[in-house]
């Protein structure tokens, strides 16, 4: 696989952070361009991209990129990274499936459940079912084609503070891997060429595990943030929130195990992992203040739809979704 052109489809905070990092580490080896919109792209356009790292005094990332908001501007490119939120895909199937041509990969950086996430699951017994509450056209599936996705689970805080600016929080690190578990060609020169970048890749044989772990956190987190208005370190200062955060998880990870995942942790240790945050806001709740739809479907909304497909109930997640599903709605109207 040559990779020339990469187009990272959405370059809000985690798809700009990509952007700069592949733009400043790989140079002229590959022409970087980015799809973002409103004032985040003009500043883009205008003064280019620049994203700094929190808590550090190592000088701010500043890169010139081609950004635009139509991404037919483009050329047909040889990686194309999504930075979109998963309830904000199937809006951009058009547009991502005419970035591509034989040969294209596409990376989903996604929080949740995918929309691909049953393509060649040999585990769950659900393989290639497709998930209308995710692609409810099924246009992801028919236009992007789950077999060119590698799917990807990102550990890095990030916000766009600025238009042009993304603040990181922390150093990242991103799970890579087929849905079929293979470590393809594919899989290994991609992850060669993000490494070469300065990004931390993990490729992985299990990426439905990473899924799956990484969602235990999410499905609780994000909406109780966004339901209290509460940062990660005083959400967890709070001993009855931390009880409903321990029965969102203990119901995800059931879930997760009916269907086949195998969990790098458990509750206890996720809980007592997450004492260690600052006051971070979750992407939940940037969303909410920012006025935005929030990504409930994937997170929540998905434990309970899978719950309802395995036979695992989920009680304490259809309660946290029926608020969360109110609370968009109210701030919406706004």
């Amino acid at each position: 696989m040559t990779i020339r052109n990469i187009c990272i489809y959405g370059a809000g905070a985690l798809g700009g952070a990509f952007a700069a990092r592949i733009a400043s580490g790989l140079g002229e080896e590959v022409n970087v361009s980015v799809v973002a919109r409103g004032a985040h792209l003009a500043a883009i356009r205008e003064k280019g991209l620049t994203v700094a790292k929190g808590g550090s005094d190592a000088p701010p990332l500043h890169v010139r990129v081609a950004a635009t908001s139509d991404p037919s501007e483009l050329p047909k490119q040889d990686l194309v990274i999504t930075g979109l939120k998963g309830h904000q895909l199937a809006e951009a199937a058009e547009g991502l499936a005419g970035l591509t041509k034989d040969g294209t990969r596409v990376i989903m950086i996604l929080n949740g459940i995918p929309w691909w996430y049953f393509h060649r699951d040999e585990e769950s017994g659900h393989a290639e079912r497709q998930l209308p509450e995710l692609d409810p056209d099924g246009e992801l599936w028919r236009l992007v084609g789950p077999e060119r996705v590698l799917g990807c689970v990102a550990y890095q805080g990030a916000e766009v503070i600025a238009p042009g600016t993304v603040r990181l929080n922390g150093d990242g690190r991103f799970f890579l891997g087929e849905p079929s578990g293979d470590l393809s060609r594919d899989l290994v020169t991609i992850a060669d060429l993000l490494g070469r970048a300065g990004l931390t890749i993990i490729p992985t044989q299990r990426i439905r595990d990473a899924i799956w772990t990484k969602l235990m956190g999410n499905a609780a987190y994000n909406p109780i943030s966004a339901l209290t208005r509460g940062l990660m370190n005083s959400i967890m200062e709070n001993p009855p929130l931390v009880e409903q955060i321990g029965k969102v998880m203990a119901e995800t990870k059931a879930v997760g195990e009916a269907l086949g995942a195998v969990f790098s942790s458990g509750v206890q240790e996720e809980l007592g992992r997450s004492g260690g945050f600052g006051p971070v806001r979750t992407s939940m709740l940037q969303d909410l203040i920012a006025g935005k739809p929030l990504e409930i479907v994937p997170l929540t909304g998905m434990v309970v739809a899978l719950g309802k497909l395995a036979g695992v109930p989920t009680p304490t997640c259809e309660t946290v979704l029926a608020l969360t599903v109110q609370l968009d709605r109210e701030n919406l109207k706004k």
